[in-house]
């Protein structure tokens, strides 16, 4: 076998040969035009918001500042899928710093060279200035701001200062721009003081839809094509992923727990000597932080009540407690009641001789994978495929649970074309893209059980409607309708205007609106309600006169107004700038 193949390679050379002369002549001259310096340099910048760059120094510096205040928060070191999520949160940041930065420039905003004096000069200077410059008193000791002024080694930091100053007041007038358009007007006032304070007593009959059998209800095709093509907005779709994946378990070995063990061990002997013990435990990163309050016995948790067989000063052997190795001090006894410290460190897998060996695993199969095929490589190393689907924007992925990584690899990744290993906080996996479904309508025939429904409960209604209709041209009182239909009057006292719920009849909001456009008294319906057909009668109907309302309790309504409109504007604010700009995310290719 192996002769006919040198033999094959005999017979070939002087094609080879050619061959190789060829291609080294155009490699040279890809060489000569920097041909390959253009392909493999990529994009300059992470990013670009309507042509504005985003630089991977600022990325980098966002995710730092996320990652550290974690840090400093918990102590903890970050999982791969919080560390996704801060990096997608920086990236959202500087995209929304640009297109606000942006939508500044557009409406002229600007700082004027008398304003930037006024904010370091004047009267009543920045607070950056303020904190800088201000006694105890809060009196500015303006001999040292102009000596800093002045200062020639301070010119370079004055320049960065005023124009983080003016950056700062340009955003404060672009906020007090919005606010003045979100200001809260007497009428609103007015009518959210009738809405809370009006109420009403009410009788009603039901008429539930749900009482129109499906035996009166015919369905066509094309009543079905045209609410499907009126009402598409309620079937949209996100692009969705349709993929299977394989995967490496992280728990810790055998060997793992006993190096864990060997470490806490190992410590059994400071421990004991230890004088400041809270500083101990904090300074070797305790999984149990230090208590230092006395405790009766009764009182011990359970898995630490082995403390209580120590002597004052003495430290425990390791005891293995919930698969997590510890150590017990006794440090004082007052009565009954103890004084205790626990060492104790979880067993989590070995970064090198564990987790590299795993990874080592991960991408040699993505690589046997690739060239023989997904399940072909499953199979030889008996690994179980396990299939999936993933929405765009939607971290929940059945079988993975909430995955901001998987998702990202999900998002870049072509059909059939098969991941880098993918780092969760509790196993590697490799994934294989198997489907992409773009955003859009979905078709007729995937919803078509949903459009049914809805044309169902269409007609249902439209023909409850009729039959009370023709009810009430038989009997005009309400009781007398309850006995013509077989029904009990309902009763619903204080119904507020401001309410969405009707007590006996669940959310229907049109039907209480209905009840405050009546005069008391007043027989009316049909009203068609969320759930069901409804004939109202008011006993009482109080609505609220807005001279009677108090100064305090105008303030609270505006200042809760405000805030509503405020928090409802930020909703939507920087998606409508999205929606506008063009955005450029090249972190998939400086990242791949």
């Amino acid at each position: 076998m192996i002769m006919g193949v040198m033999e094959k390679m005999r017979d070939s050379t002087a094609s080879i040969l050619w061959i190789l002369i060829f291609s080294f002549g155009i490699l040279w001259v890809l060489a000569d035009v920097d041909f390959f310096s253009g392909v493999t340099q990529g994009p300059a910048n992470l990013g670009q918001v309507n042509g504005d760059p985003i630089t991977l120094e600022e990325y980098n510096q966002r995710v730092s500042f996320y990652t550290d205040q974690f840090t400093q928060q918990t102590g903890g070191s970050l999982t791969p899928e919080l560390r996704s999520l801060y990096e997608n949160q920086a990236w959202e940041d500087l995209v929304a710093a640009r297109l606000i930065q942006q939508k500044i420039n557009d409406m002229g905003i600007v700082v004027t060279d008398n304003e930037l004096i006024d904010m370091v000069m004047g009267e009543n200077p920045d607070p950056f200035i303020r904190q800088q410059f201000a006694d105890s008193d809060g009196v500015i000791d303006r001999i040292a701001l102009r000596a800093a002024i002045d200062a020639p080694e301070n010119s370079q930091a004055w320049i960065m200062i005023e124009q983080q100053l003016r950056d700062n007041r340009r955003q404060q007038k672009m906020s007090n721009f919005i606010m003045s358009g979100l200001r809260v007007s007497s009428l609103d006032i007015e009518n959210e003081f009738v809405r809370t304070n009006s109420i009403a007593d009410v009788r009603y009959l039901r008429f539930p839809f749900a009482e129109v059998p499906d035996r009166d209800i015919t369905i066509s095709e094309d009543e079905l094509r045209r609410y499907h093509r009126e009402n598409s907005d309620q079937f949209q779709r996100s692009e969705s992923y349709r993929f299977r994946f394989v995967g490496w378990d992280k728990t810790p070995t055998s060997q793992d727990t006993l190096n864990t063990i060997q470490d806490v061990s190992e410590l059994r002997e400071a421990f004991a000597l230890a004088e400041n013990d809270s500083l101990f435990l904090l300074r070797y990163q305790s999984a149990i932080p230090y208590r230092g309050e006395f405790v009766e016995e009764e009182a011990v948790r359970e898995e630490f009540r082995p403390v209580l067989d120590l002597e004052v000063g003495e430290v425990s052997d390791v005891m293995m407690i919930n698969g997590a190795p510890h150590l017990f001090k006794k440090i004082d006894r007052r009565g009954t009641a103890v004084r205790f410290a626990v060492l104790s460190y979880p067993v989590t897998a070995d970064p090198i001789s564990t987790l590299d060996r795993l990874l080592e695993s991960a991408e040699e199969f993505e690589f046997f994978a690739s060239a023989d095929g997904f399940e072909t490589e499953a199979d030889r190393r008996d690994l179980e495929i396990t299939q999936a689907t993933a929405t765009k924007d939607n971290p929940f992925i059945t079988g993975l649970g909430v995955s901001q990584v998987t998702l990202d690899a999900l998002t870049d990744l072509r059909v059939n074309r098969i991941s880098s290993p993918v780092e969760l906080d509790d196993r590697f996996i490799v994934l294989q893209m198997l489907e992409r479904t773009p955003a859009g309508t979905r078709p007729l025939e995937e919803v078509r059980t949903q459009v049914e429904n809805a044309v169902r409960n269409q007609k249902r209604k439209e023909i409850m409607v009729d039959r009370v209709l023709a009810w009430m041209e038989q009997e005009s009182d309400l009781d007398e309708l309850a006995l013509l239909t077989e029904r009990e009057v309902q009763l619903a006292d204080a119904v507020s205007m401001n309410s969405t719920t009707l007590p006996g009849a669940g959310r229907e909001v049109e039907v209480i609106g209905a009840i405050f456009g009546m005069e008391r008294g007043q027989i009316h319906g049909p009203v068609t309600g969320q759930n069901a057909v409804f004939i109202l009668q008011t006993n009482d109907v109080f609505v609220a006169n807005p001279s009677e309302m108090t100064l305090s309790q105008r303030n609270e309504i505006r200042s809760r107004l405000e805030q509503q409109k405020f928090m409802a504007f930020n909703e939507v604010f920087i998606e409508r700038l999205k929606a506008d700009a063009r955005i450029r995310d090249n972190r998939s290719q400086f990242f791949r």
